[in-house]
């Protein structure tokens, strides 16, 4: 991804889109003189602040202590003088001027021409790389050319505590945080990050230009240690000088430049956080890693990050044929994924990645709905990390279902920590099919990958503790034959909340018993001892599973008879519909504009609900239901979240609606590169770049795996698009999949294993060496146009109603 220009009208955008990051630790795309930006930002993930929620009025339960993301010490700041004037760039008369980001070596590169108020020319090339190899490692590279005459030259590099430098919020949490915006995150009224620097031992100013910092968090009481290493090369004449104190460090070099010399500084920097070890031991791991580092050389660690990066290719790249604009953007969505989860290890997958401090640095059901399939398909072992670090907050989610009077566990909806961070229980906490999503996820790997010692020593936990949640929430209508019910949750379409019988909700939670219950009989019949540790560990009952089971069977699937439609929930239809046709666009997104009671009054969505249920659990629907309903709520969906548009594609794809796919496909592909929801600055939306993924994959390559095992492919190529090729890695063989006009193609890439797929009803085996190629015959349904709304401004009765936009627009 290439940048011509200097623009300074989007720097929040490109500050996002031009970030490096590992899921571990993440640069933003500031530029190395950190004097133009947006949000300066270095963000590691779990690295945060705890702080009261102040409720205006307090109720038993609500969510106590709020959580956010930590804006750490940016060591990225490299500036640069040139007669005592300094790099600009915005005031810079710039010759040249390029910024890259190489997909295929994981490096951001900038090249400017500058001609300084004197008139000299001044070729500046940097490079920077957050390794994935070395999880704890970024690397920078600042070079200095005069291109026509001598003159002093002085390169600051810098590492400065921005968050704490006015013992408040930093300046740019202050100005994202000043207009009401709950996607943002939280600024902080106090001292965050405590130093526990050592002046007396002169810690900051370590032997071979080494110097290093030590904090830790007011509230929290998390650690972090950094350290940062310098290796300068220069012929010409030069010295140097270092400055510190608690929230700032300076190696300042000094150089009597000539033309056409080349100055050269490398920066290596590493980072380590925790809950509980000492900052002191932190330290020591950055200074032993420093070390590794300097003996292997920035070369090694650029040809490891090539290495990791071609496997990750190799396993994950999605191929568009004839449509290069849309390869690269695809690429850099894949890319994106990368960035945000490689390794996170231990952690979970914040909303933003490591991009921007947006939604507080918090991780949500996207991760195990919109990024996991993507993962699960492609990196399995990033996936069981994900998945190993929802089993670690097993503990709070009990905890938060007893303060909510429940058995099992509840998820929290928003976290960093494991306790719930969501002041607005709505909207939030009242989300309860967070359980069911990560139960999903769970069921979806353990069958993508057959890791069935995953399944007994984790997963089973949380599939037994999710159902006891559903089973303990529930209650039964009519004990003999009757219906099993949900009231009072809220689905995923956050325009409509605490309701009764969401149809999302419900047909997640009956995925989830039904799992439960099979994943409990399967260790109980094939590894009976796992199954007696697991039972003594999660305390099973007799009779627990019956129960699981017989809930699932009895559970109310709303369905509208005379419409012929699923509602939402129990009452959806009965609200009236708001008109989005003459919605001004000023007012969009809803959230903003409107107070909540005035939008639950009505039939409108802030993002797919009962469609997402469609796609995730599609065996239990008809194509006729699936087009019934998408006809309906599409037009309804105002797509104010961004985790809307993918699956909309997928069921439009699904459905016959082709050329609406591919708009929807669109436009969630270049959600941040377009900035189409004017918050790309807070961060990428990684839950959108996952989903790009399954609407390539699931959408127009028609892949589902319904059933434990058993995958199916149905596919759906766009019109002018010359091919789709894809890589599913499935019980630890990689399928190289390639869907054209009339057949698709299927070859094993990696792996010993036999696949069998459904291929449109036909079963067709791939083996290594043995290739299957299969005749398709036309698109599937096709439907011209785009769906209309069949009950217009009709309630659930039959009488006609006025659709309005709420009184005074």
């Amino acid at each position: 991804m290439v940048e011509t220009r200097f623009d300074d009208s989007d720097l929040g955008t490109t500050e996002s889109v031009f970030s490096v990051g590992n899921g571990y630790l993440g640069l933003r795309g500031n530029y190395e003189e950190s004097r133009d930006f947006h949000a300066n930002g270095t963000f590691v993930n779990g690295f945060h602040e705890t702080w009261p929620i102040q409720h205006a009025e307090e109720a038993f339960g609500f969510a106590k202590v709020g959580q956010t993301i930590v804006n750490a010490p940016d060591a990225k700041v490299i500036r640069l003088y040139v007669d005592d004037e300094p790099l600009e760039l915005s005031a810079a008369d710039l010759v040249e001027y390029e910024r890259s980001l190489d997909f295929r070596t994981g490096v951001l590169s900038r090249h400017v021409v500058w001609r300084t108020p004197s008139g000299k020319r001044v070729q500046v090339d940097s490079t920077r790389m957050v390794s994935f190899h070395q999880r704890h490692v970024a690397v920078m590279t600042f070079e200095v050319t005069l291109l026509d005459e001598a003159a002093p030259i002085i390169i600051s590099s810098q590492v400065i505590n921005r968050q704490d430098a006015d013992r408040g919020a930093s300046v740019e949490m202050a100005k994202m945080a000043a207009d009401f915006d709950p996607r943002k995150a939280n600024g902080f009224e106090h001292r965050v990050l405590e130093p526990e620097n050592d002046v007396a031992s002169s810690e900051g100013v370590l032997p071979d230009d080494r110097m290093a910092l030590r904090y830790k968090c007011a509230n929290s009481g998390m650690s972090m240690a950094l350290a940062v290493d310098h290796d300068f090369e220069s012929v010409d004449a030069h010295h140097h000088e270092v400055q510190r104190s608690d929230d700032l460090l300076r190696a300042v070099y000094l150089v009597d430049a000539q033309p056409g010399n080349t100055i050269r500084l490398t920066k290596t920097v590493s980072y380590y956080t925790a809950r509980v070890v000492p900052t002191s031991e932190l330290l020591d791991r950055c200074t032993r890693t420093l070390d590794r580092l300097r003996a292997e050389g920035l070369e090694t660690m650029r040809r490891r990050q090539r290495e990791w990066l071609s496997d990750f290719w190799e396993r994950s790249d999605v191929e568009v044929g004839g449509q290069p604009a849309l390869q690269q953007a695809v690429r850099w969505n894949l890319f994106s994924i990368a960035q945000a989860s490689a390794r996170a290890d231990g952690s979970g997958i914040p909303a933003k990645g490591v991009t921007g401090s947006g939604y507080g640095g918090h991780y949500f059901w996207d991760t195990e709905i919109y990024v996991m399939p993507f993962l699960t398909y492609t990196s399995p072992t990033a996936a069981r990390n994900a998945l190993r670090f929802r089993h670690e907050l097993l503990d709070s989610a009990r905890v938060r279902a007893r303060a909510l009077a429940q058995r099992g566990a509840l998820y929290a909806w928003r976290t960093i920590n494991g306790e719930e961070a969501s002041a607005y229980y709505a909207a939030g906490t009242a989300q309860y099919h967070i359980d069911a999503d990560i139960a999903f996820a769970l069921s979806q790997y353990v069958g993508a990958t057959g890791d069935y010692e995953f399944l007994d020593r984790a997963a089973v936990d949380i599939l037994v503790e999710t159902a006891r949640l559903w089973a303990d929430l529930g209650f039964w209508r009519d004990e003999n034959g009757g219906t099993f019910h949900i009231h009072g949750v809220t689905g995923p379409d956050e325009y409509t909340t605490v309701v009764n019988d969401n149809l999302y909700t419900n047909v997640m939670a009956r995925y989830n018993l039904r799992r439960a219950a099979e994943a409990v009989r399967f260790i109980e019949a094939n590894r009976p001892e796992n199954f007696r540790e697991m039972a003594a560990r999660v305390r099973l009952r007799d009779g627990e599973v019956d129960e699981w089971e017989r809930c699932a069977d009895g559970m109310m699937i709303p369905f509208d008879e005379h419409i012929g439609i699923h509602p939402q929930d129990a009452h959806f239809l009965e609200r009236e519909m708001w008109d989005l046709g003459h919605t001004p666009v000023e007012k969009r997104p809803l959230l903003l504009h409107y107070h909540p009671l005035v939008i639950y009054r009505f039939q409108v969505l802030k993002q797919a609900d009962v469609v997402l249920a469609l796609f995730l659990r599609g065996d239990e629907f008809t194509l006729e239901q699936k087009k019934a309903d998408f006809d309906y709520y599409d037009p309804i969906t105002t797509g104010d979240s961004t985790l809307s548009a993918v699956v909309q594609s997928i069921v439009a794809a699904e459905v016959g609606y082709h050329d609406l796919a591919l708009r929807y496909f669109h436009a969630a592909l270049f959600v941040d590169l377009a900035d189409r929801h004017a918050n790309t600055a807070d961060g990428v939306h990684v839950a959108s770049t996952g989903g790009v993924w399954s609407a390539l994959v699931a959408g127009f390559g028609g892949f589902r795996a319904h059933d434990q095992g058993t995958w199916y492919l149905d596919p759906r190529l766009p019109d002018g698009w010359d091919h789709l090729t894809f890589r599913l890695t499935l019980r630890g063989t990689r399928v190289r999949v390639t869907v054209r006009e009339d057949e698709l193609d299927l070859e094993v890439e990696d792996g010993t294993g036999e696949l069998t797929f459904d291929v449109r009803g036909t079963a067709t085996t791939v083996a290594p060496g043995s290739p299957a190629t299969v005749a398709l015959d036309g698109h599937g349904p096709r439907i011209d146009g785009e769906p209309k709304n069949p009950v217009g401004t009709r309630r659930a009765d039959g009488t006609v109603i006025t659709a309005t936009v709420p009184s005074g627009d």
